[in-house]
């Protein structure tokens, strides 16, 4: 509904009830991990609250309950489940990172959660890309003003944008731990380790902000098949290499762990490039949404409650 406003307050008055109620909580009336709980559970309820309220604002009647239809939860789950097996997707391939970090040593296991949690810090920079084409594609894909040029164009800028917010990321996000390892820990091994994944850390980093706004462009295109299987096949072949290279190449270098945990990061940063790729591909198609004025699977229809 390209209201930002609304959930960034919601975010932000929660974010400060929780701070507020994991200080008093914890520090003060000594309630220990509970406290932090509770902090979290009102934060949640209260920024839940904010939003609804702003929906009513707006002519909704989000307080509203009604029992949905067969053809309604058929039509939630056409959209909900392709979304949910790219989400799960990225999520089981992390997981599976950690996973083998956590079967390489202190060390590695120590220089994995540096660098995957400064990971997700650059990485979020780019959603907002991602939410944009999100908001603004749908009107010019499929609404009454129908425009594929203006669409072409506004993915252009995000793209562009894309690649000059990945480019900046790259540089900060791997220059941190490169100069200045010392922030995170003064154990020189784990800054070892940490300095062998630069280079895919880099790659990772820079290609991900643009291929954001690339899927953002086709789940407002309603392209939720292709998503889903794009994600499902990154995660599968993804994971056989990393299983095939801890149970037989790790055979002949395990002595030298480290060389291990780079390679790791090195299938990160093909995924991610690969999701680029594929994306790109897709959308530039001749008979893609973009470009094809017949290709309009997604019929607009009246909603029956709103």
């Amino acid at each position: 509904m390209k209201d930002s406003w609304g959930p960034l307050k919601a975010l932000a008055i929660a974010s400060a009830i929780n701070g507020v109620g994991d200080i008093v909580l914890c520090s003060f009336l000594g309630y220990g991990i509970a406290g932090a709980a509770w902090a979290t559970m009102v934060s949640q309820v209260v920024a839940g609250y904010m939003m609804i309220d702003s929906l009513n604002k707006k002519g909704f009647n989000a307080f509203a309950i009604s029992v949905p239809s067969l053809d309604d939860l058929r039509s939630i789950f056409t959209i909900s489940a392709p979304v949910f097996i790219t989400m799960m997707a990225k999520v089981a391939f992390y997981a599976l990172i950690i996973y083998f970090a956590t079967n390489m040593g202190t060390y590695t296991v120590a220089a994995h959660q540096v660098m995957i949690q400064t990971y997700w810090m650059w990485t979020v920079w780019g959603e907002p890309l991602s939410q944009t084409a999100q908001s603004f594609m749908p009107e010019l894909l499929y609404g009454i003003n129908r425009n594929l040029s203006k669409a072409r164009m506004l993915l252009k800028s995000l793209i562009i944008i894309g690649a000059i917010l990945g480019l900046i990321l790259g540089i900060v996000g791997t220059a941190v731990p490169w100069l200045l390892p010392y922030i995170f820990t003064a154990d020189q091994k784990v800054i070892d380790e940490m300095h062998k994944v630069l280079a895919p850390y880099f790659i990772s980093l820079a290609v991900t902000p643009a291929a954001l706004s690339l899927e953002g462009t086709l789940l407002a295109g309603h392209d939720l098949k292709f998503v889903s299987l794009m994600m499902s096949g990154c995660f599968t072949l993804g994971a056989i290499v990393l299983l095939w290279w801890i149970r037989f190449a790790g055979l002949l270098v395990c002595p030298h762990r480290i060389s291990m945990g780079k390679n790791q990061y090195t299938r990160f940063s093909m995924m991610d490039t690969a999701r680029f790729f594929l994306c790109l591909q897709r959308l530039l198609s001749p008979t893609g949404m973009l470009y094809s004025e017949e290709s309009n699977d997604y019929k607009p229809e009246m909603l029956k409650v709103a």
